[in-house]
């Protein structure tokens, strides 16, 4: 996968990596979303039609709405972003999911549990392995019990991962302009 792979660049975009999360397990309209994200139904169904085309959604169910018809998306699960190699890929994702770290972590509910961490550790092969397998399989657990926006009941969460290994050289990229 290269940078300009149409996959890479659908699930690069912030807004787009909320919608695939928000249409896990219960499919919603291009105006169910607008009004979750707080954006218009044009962008809302510009972005479903991005994912769709890629394959990261697909059309779950088409519904009578108010004398129209209302097409509903459940994204496709296996997430191409669980074991991402490409080296180009890295930074596109790293932006989008800052920006939806920032996002969330400005919608905190004040006074909440929640967990922190950051870390650059050296570990044993084994220990790397599987802490990988174990936070995939969590991620997988929070997903399938995952419920629609504000369905009763549920609360909220924000959670953000990006874990991988560092390159053995130690070598970092040069600076981006202005960064």
């Amino acid at each position: 996968m290269t940078a300009t792979d149409p996959l890479l660049r659908a699930l690069a975009h912030p807004v787009r990596l909320r919608m695939v999360s928000l249409v896990w397990n219960a499919p919603l309209s291009a105006a169910e979303l607008a009004r979750e994200l707080g954006i218009s139904h044009a962008l809302a169904s510009q972005h479903l039609r991005r994912l769709d085309e890629v394959g990261v959604v697909e059309l779950a169910e088409v519904r009578a709405n108010r004398g129209g018809r209302e097409r509903r998306y459940r994204a496709v699960h296996g997430s191409p972003l669980s074991d991402q190699r490409q080296a180009a890929a890295a930074p596109l994702l790293a932006e989008a999911l800052a920006h939806n770290l920032r996002e969330r972590a400005a919608r905190r509910a004040p006074d909440a549990e929640g967990v922190t961490t950051d870390a650059e550790l050296w570990v044993a092969p084994e220990a790397w392995t599987g802490f990988r397998s174990r936070l995939a399989a969590l991620m997988e657990e929070l997903h399938d019990a995952s419920r629609p926006p504000h369905t009763p009941g549920t609360t909220g969460i924000g959670v953000t991962a990006m874990v991988f290994p560092l390159r053995e050289d130690g070598a970092r990229p040069a600076a981006p302009p202005n960064g």
